[in-house]
Formats: structure tokens, sequence, C-alpha cells
């Protein structure tokens, strides 16, 4: 009996906590306890050393703690890259051109779940090697002032608006839906300011006046962290009004005072010790290291934290500085399900078969054949017609798979080039393929080539020429000098003159030129702008892109893509690339005559809009315009009427234009848009509600003031012009809104 009651003893001393059980199972890894608690017990356990080796991206292991190796870097921009196959979907701007947040939705948790089969999959196999993580550093939701640089290929575009509502279902994509535990992490990028020119990026300095910084650098990322609950950001390389990004106090808290932002921050590759090298701005790598912790940095892509032992020995921050960051990073590790058994993961069931499976193809062709603009089509020139029984098809991008990957891609497993698309869908006709010319000027180049070209179109039917650039030539910091690029950027927006000259050629046979443009941002083709039959901007489209591109020219898929950038005619419109300053770019601030407008696309549908109603606190007579109180919402519909045959999407885009703003301030903004499908002669009304935040207008102090005025709202499937509403293409109306101006938090 007394032997019975001991072994209960120690059986109840063993359960209790503090008590020997401990040593065999920590609190840290019991599920059943808070997180806090869990925390806590871990970091308790931690050497300062320890602690340290985990603020780095090749996180290793600690034996002792049961705590694995963990790299923390992962790419995802438009699927998981660098990790073998994966399902490879248009490259960012290309999703943008969808404008279609709900496609985006399902493109980004696509990717998660292919995240999750590859992290399951290595996890099994012991592999913690880099990109087979679940901390993924995407979404790039810098703003493409200008279209020089060279990752605006990486962007949703010029608007913030419209990269705030791409990257709010992306991040939401990613991160999933579960209340304890996340699907993958995002990482929105590149916190701030950031976007050119690359050769500049370690030691540019950019004086960015307080309007600019609230109405267009800092909107998308408030949304990703206020609406979407991104639980990571990546800082920039750049500083920002005198301070670099990693080691901004003022940038880098306003995500926590201002936005409420509850994850880490991880710096740009080799960032940390830019704050010395690049800027100059401390004496020591020991200082920068400690400065960006200090601020708010948690995790370096690099080695520059091995410095942090020194510097809490030399009292440069204290030791509870490093316990923040690593209570951050660990908080990541734990609500990704890393320390708990898989059973009670809803994702660590995700099995490798999910991986680049064929209905992740096919959304990934729905997603290139949404994000094709068709820029010009005289005459209703496409669809091709049938008796088109001779094809030619030229140019240097045609039978490219490079062009449909863009730059930070995973390996399609079956990519289709425009050509293999054309030969597939238009089997019965007679393909005829030269490629004609090289992507730019080379010391090695083939007058041959141009002739052969030149001699298919001949004896086509029709001629459809793939052009463009490529991201062998626009990119991230680049090694390449050659005419129109230089470091990865863009010098001109022209197309590189051997593709010019073969198109000229081309035309001068006489026969119908349709141009395919494959890019990741706006070219000047003024020329084939007057005399191509046709215009497409297939950007670089995926895996699926060739696909894609033949479905629209045969008239399967009714294209409805819309630009989300400004195509200038010359780079003479621009003001000079280093400049910051948003005066006179995009079209918010650009007053000039574009080639095609941010918002431009085609259908092969005719659709019409009408009865446009405003809902205010005041309604008002047909021949009135309604009136709202500063501070309340205001409802819109419209009706969309889709007049033609050929069903098909169409984009419907909300502008907000104020008479008479204030100086610097843009004079439009989108401010709703919605993708909807029309069947044949189908109308149907579609309505919005804008918020009193997006009626406001940043103030010259960088405030976001709602004041009383006279808004002109415009609903269209483009933005306003003259045409477009004689046309029925867009419709408007005034709105007054009475009251005292109210301020919200920026």
């Amino acid at each position: 009996m007394k032997q019975n009651l001991f072994a209960l003893a120690i059986a109840l001393l063993l359960a209790a906590p503090g008590g020997a059980q401990e040593h065999a199972a920590p609190r840290y890894l019991d599920p059943s306890l808070p997180l806090a608690q869990r925390l806590d017990d871990l970091l308790g356990r931690m050497t300062l050393q320890e602690k340290i080796s985990q603020m780095q991206d090749a996180a290793p292991a600690i034996e002792r703690l049961q705590l694995p190796a963990y790299n923390w870097w992962n790419e995802a921009l438009h699927g998981v890259a660098r990790a073998g196959n994966a399902t490879v979907f248009p490259q960012a701007i290309g999703l943008a051109a969808t404008w279609d947040a709900g496609l985006m939705f399902r493109v980004a948790g696509v990717i998660s779940t292919e995240a999750r089969a590859k992290y399951n999959d290595a996890v099994a196999h012991q592999n913690r090697a880099r990109y087979f993580g679940l901390t993924f550093w995407s979404p790039n939701i810098n703003i493409f002032r200008d279209p020089r640089w060279g990752r605006g290929q990486e962007t949703y575009g010029e608007d913030p608006f419209l990269t705030a509502r791409m990257g709010v279902a992306f991040v939401k994509g990613m991160q999933g839906d579960d209340p304890e535990y996340f699907k993958t992490i995002a990482t929105p990028k590149h916190y701030a300011v950031h976007s050119g020119p690359e050769v500049l990026r370690h030691s540019f300095d950019v004086p960015v006046s307080p309007h600019d910084l609230a109405d267009t650098y800092l909107p998308a990322f408030r949304a990703l962290i206020t609406e979407a609950g991104a639980q990571s950001v990546m800082c920039a390389y750049n500083s920002v009004s005198g301070s670099p990004a990693c080691a901004n106090r003022e940038l880098l808290g306003r995500l926590r005072t201002d936005w409420g932002f509850q994850g880490y921050v991880v710096s740009d590759c080799g960032a940390v010790g830019d704050i010395y090298a690049g800027h100059r701005y401390v004496l020591t790598i020991e200082q920068a290291a400690a400065l960006a912790v200090q601020s708010g940095t948690d995790l370096s892509c690099g080695d520059e934290f091995n410095y942090l032992f020194g510097a809490v020995h030399d009292r440069l921050l204290p030791e509870s500085a490093i316990d923040q960051a690593v209570r951050r990073l660990m908080t990541a590790r734990f609500r990704l399900g890393m320390f708990d058994p898989p059973g009670r993961v809803p994702y660590s069931s995700i099995p490798l078969s999910e991986n680049d499976s064929e209905p992740h193809r096919l959304l990934a062709l729905q997603a290139a054949e949404e994000s094709i603009v068709l820029l010009r089509n005289a005459g209703d020139f496409l669809p091709l017609k049938p008796r088109y029984r001779k094809i030619a098809v030229v140019g240097p991008n045609a039978d490219s798979t490079n062009v449909l990957l863009g730059n930070y891609h995973g390996t399609a497993s079956h990519p289709v080039t425009p050509l293999a698309g054309m030969r597939k869908r238009f089997g019965e006709a007679n393909i005829i393929y030269a490629p004609g010319c090289a992507l730019t000027e080379t010391a090695k180049a083939d007058a041959g080539m141009l002739e052969t070209a030149v001699q298919a179109a001949r004896n086509a039917d029709v001629v459809v020429a793939f052009l463009g650039i490529s991201p062998e030539l626009e990119g991230e910091e680049m090694d390449v000098s050659v005419p129109g690029f230089f470091g990865g950027d863009r010098v001109d927006l022209d197309l590189p003159r051997p593709q010019q000259q073969m198109l000229e050629a081309l035309a001068a046979t006489g026969k119908p030129l349709v141009v395919v443009l494959l890019n990741g941002s706006a070219l000047a083709v003024n020329w084939a702008a007057e005399h191509a039959s046709a215009i497409l901007d297939a950007w670089y489209p995926g895996e699926e892109g060739g696909a894609a591109i033949a479905a629209v020219l045969a008239g399967d898929f009714n294209p409805a893509g819309r630009l989300p950038v400004t195509f200038y005619r010359s780079v003479a419109q621009l003001p000079p690339f280093s400049s910051y300053s948003m005066a006179g770019r995009t079209y918010r601030y650009f007053r000039g005559d574009a080639l095609y407008r941010f918002g431009d696309g085609l259908s092969f549908s005719r659709f019409y809009y009408s009865n446009l109603r405003l809902a205010g606190r005041r309604p008002a007579a047909a021949a009135q315009a309604p009136e709202s109180v500063v501070g309340d919402p205001v409802n819109v519909t419209v009706t969309v009427e889709n007049a033609g045959t050929v069903a098909g999407d169409e984009v419907i885009e909300l502008y907000v234009d104020r008479e008479s703003p204030q100086a610097g301030m843009p004079f439009r903004t989108l401010q709703a848009f919605r993708r909807v499908h029309f069947n044949g002669k189908e109308s149907k009304p579609v309505d919005f509600t804008l918020s009193a935040r997006q009626l406001a207008f940043v103030d010259e102090s960088g405030m976001l003031v709602e004041s009383p005025g006279v808004y002109t709202i415009s609903v269209g499937g483009q933005q306003p012009e003259p045409g477009a509403l004689a046309a029925g293409r867009l419709v408007q109306r005034k709105l007054m809104i009475r009251g005292g101006a109210i301020t919200f938090p920026p």
C-alpha cells in the first residue's frame, strides 16, 4: 500500500509543472499551453548566442532544445520558386493585368498548397535547405512609378489601390484561414519607397515628400497589414529621407504603432551591411547590426547579425532587444505548426502529388488568358479568320521559354512557348516559323535571319510577330549593358532596334500583321500602334502562356485584361529615373498624351454603361448631383450591358476626380474595380461602396483628409475621356460632399 502511494506521489510530481518530467517534455513543446507560455519557456532555455543564431536566414539547429535548422529564405512571386518543378503562373505584372482579385486569391492558394506539399516532403526527408521552408519573400508591392525599372515586372503596377487589392488577395491566399495555424507566411516587400535604379540601390537615398510617402508609397503596405494580416515585411536597401530603410525608426515604427503589425521584419539580402558599407550611416558593422535591431529589424538575410553578440557585449543594445526579435521569429514558427504534432496542423497532410498538378495547370492557363490585354484591333481583325490557312510566326520571343517565366520563377515541367501554342491550336493551318532577328543589337547580327522572316511573311496569309523584351535584359541588378538596357533597368522604352526594323520589313510585304508583346513593363510601340492590324500584350505569361495567346488569337477566349501601367510614347515624357517625386508620373499625375493609358484594354464584345446612381445621405433628382456628408459612405450602382453575341468578361473601373484639387494632389484616382462575366446580350447591375477614406485625399503634410467639395464619379471600362462618354463606354455623375473636414490615420 505504501509503495502504491509512493508511486502515485512520484507520478503526480513528474506530471506537475516544473517537475522532473519537464526535462523529457519541455513546456514549449506542449501544444495545449497558451502560445505566450510556450514562447517564454523556449526563450528562457536559450543562450544569447543561440538566440542570435536564429536571427539569420540560415538558422542552425539547436539539438539540445530539439530545434531543427530552418532556412527563412523562400520565394513565391508567381509560383513556388527555385525549388524544382512547380506551377508557374504569369509574372506579377501579368497577374495585375487580370484586374481579378478573386483569381489572385485562388492563385495564391495554389502556390501555398504547393509550398506546403514541398515542405512536408522536405521535412520527411530531413531536407532543411533554402527554398523549402514556409516563409515566403513575396509579394513585391513597390509602386512601379517608372517603366525603366527592371524589377517592375515583379509588381502589381503603378497604382496604389490596384496594388493593394491584388496584394491583399495574395497574402490571404498564401496565409490561409485557419484560426490557429498559418498555411505559409507572406512577406510584402520592399519597405519602402523602392523602385530603382538598380545600380544605385545599395547607397541611394530617397528624399520623399510627406505627401508622396502617404499618398503613393505606403498605402499598399498599410492595406496588406491591416486588412490581410501579413505576418512579415521586408525592409529595403535604399535610405528614406536620410535613414536606411532597415534602420529607419520612423518607417519601422509606423508598422507597429500605427498599423498594429504583429509579425517580424526581415532585411533584404545584405541590406544590414549596406547601413555601414553602402550608406556610411554608421562607423562599424556592429553598429549597423545593433541599429537595425533597435529600429525594428528582426531577421537578417545575410550574416551581419553575427556581430550582435559583440554589440550586446559592448552595450550597443540590450539583450532584451534580442529577446523581442527572437520572440517574433519563434511566434511565426509556432504558428506555422513547426513545434506541434503533424496531426494537429491542418496543412501537414498535403501530399507532394498536389504539386504541379493538372488542376493547377488549368488555373495557370486561366490566369494567362485573363492577363492578356488587347491594345489594338483595327477593323475587328481578331479573332483570326478561318481563311488564313498560312500563318507566319516570327520574332525572337516566338519560341523562347525564358519569356514565359520572368524572374523569381519555379521550373515549369511542360512550358508552352508561343510557337508551340500556335502549332497546337492552328494545327490545320500551315505554320511557317522564322525568328527574324535577335532580341537586341548584337555584335554578330545575322542579316539572313531577317530575309528568312520576310520570305515567310510573303508566303503567308497573315503574320504574327512575337516581340518585346526578356528577363535576360531586365531584372534585379544584372550585369547587362546593351543598347537600351543597363544594369537590369532600361534606358529607353522603344522596341530594340533589330525588332523594329524587322517589324517594318514585315509590314512592307503588305500582309496583315499582328503584334504580340512579351514584356515586363511598358513599351513605346508607336509605329505598331499606327500600322499593325492588332496588338496584344501578354507580359511574361507563365507556363501556359503559348496556349493562352493562341486561344485569344483564335477567339476561344475573349480578352479583358487591362493595363496596370501607363504606356508612354517616349522616355522624354518622363521625369528623371532617379527622382521619386510623383509629379508627372503615372496616370494620377501625368497630363500628357499617353500611347495607351492605365486601365486600357479592348474586348471582342461591346459593353455599354448606363443608369449610374449615387446614394449619398440626401438623394437627388436625375438631373441633380446627390449630396453626402463628410464621413459617410457612398453607394454606387451602374448597369452594364454586353451588346454583342460573344460572351466575355468586362473590367468595370471606378475613378474619383475632385474639382479644384489642392497643389500636389492627384487629379484622378482609381477607387474600385470588378471583373464580371457576361453572356452575349446580357445586362446586369454592378454596385460598389465607397468608404469615407476612399473619398479622402492626402494633403501636403501627409495627412489623409476628407473635406467638403464637388467630386466626379466615373464608371466604365476605362479611364474617363470625352469619346468614351459619347460612345456609352463610360458614365459620370457629380457628387456634392458637405460638412466639416475629418482626418484619417495615414
